[in-house]
């Protein structure tokens, strides 16, 4: 399962039925699950583990130093779940000791061609980046969140689940849960209403956070004032998981 032209280091770990194409390099301190296969070209520096089923394709580079001015050769790592899907040219940097020193990837995330994962990062699971999607250093994705092609996210942002950002959209402020984002800069355009639609939520929470949506908004409110409302006259898990976004935020939300 491993070409004779690849270059795995000794000390990694690599389960049995893993599959290692043609000049592939595999460093030291590199742990790859069961069932993964991994195309021509492909480079996994460590210390990165790798999940189970992972499909990496040719020329992508995984847990390579990251590009901080900072980092100065530390022990950082990545770690990746199961089922995600890594297309050709993709770049997965490791963290730094400025942060917890580990970029996380959760599963079922799809990766298109050229998409890049800065350091320290952390992803969900089944999320979305198109090709040449980018983003710098401690961004943070919820669960099925999409960015589009050609799309960037500023350094420490954080974009909520379901949340959605059209093609060359730039992002500098947290994007809250279940809403699009599109434009440089961005701004909202309402929620991912087709996305949502399609992961079954119920009508009944669909409508309750068309209201939170409205409150935030369209009445003119702070944020405070905003906040406020939402906590006082909802109490649906989904606007709860909204309100949570806006909460956390720390630099302020796309509006």
């Amino acid at each position: 399962m491993i070409h004779p032209t690849a270059l795995v280091d000794p000390s990694a770990r690599v389960s049995d039925d893993v599959d290692i194409g043609p000049f592939c390099v595999i460093g030291p301190e590199v742990e790859i699950g069961d069932g993964t296969v991994i195309g021509p070209h492909v480079v996994i520096k460590g210390p990165t583990r790798l999940g189970k089923r992972n499909r990496i394709f040719q020329f992508a580079s995984v847990g390579e130093d990251c590009q901080d001015k900072k980092y100065a050769g530390e022990a950082t790592r990545l770690e990746m779940g199961d089922d995600n899907v890594v297309r050709e040219g993709v770049t997965l940097h490791r963290g730094t000791v400025q942060d917890k020193a580990v970029t996380t990837i959760g599963s079922r995330n799809l990766f298109m061609a050229y998409s890049h994962v800065g350091h320290d990062c952390v992803i969900g699971d089944d999320c979305i980046l198109a090709n040449q999607a980018t983003l710098a250093g401690h961004v943070t994705l919820g669960n099925f969140a999409i960015l589009g092609g050609l799309s960037a996210i500023h350094q420490f942002c954080h974009m909520g689940e379901h949340a959605m950002a059209g093609g060359g959209s730039i992002i500098t402020k947290d994007v809250p849960a279940y809403v699009i984002v599109n434009g440089n800069p961005a701004q909202t355009h309402g929620l991912n209403l087709v996305g949502l639609k399609r992961r079954g939520f119920e009508r009944d929470a669909l409508r309750a956070l068309g209201d939170a949506y409205r409150i935030v908004y369209r009445q003119g409110l702070t944020m405070e004032q905003a906040i406020e409302r939402l906590e006082n006259d909802f109490a649906v898990p989904e606007v709860e998981t909204f309100l949570a976004s806006l909460k956390t935020s720390q630099r302020g939300i796309t509006r």
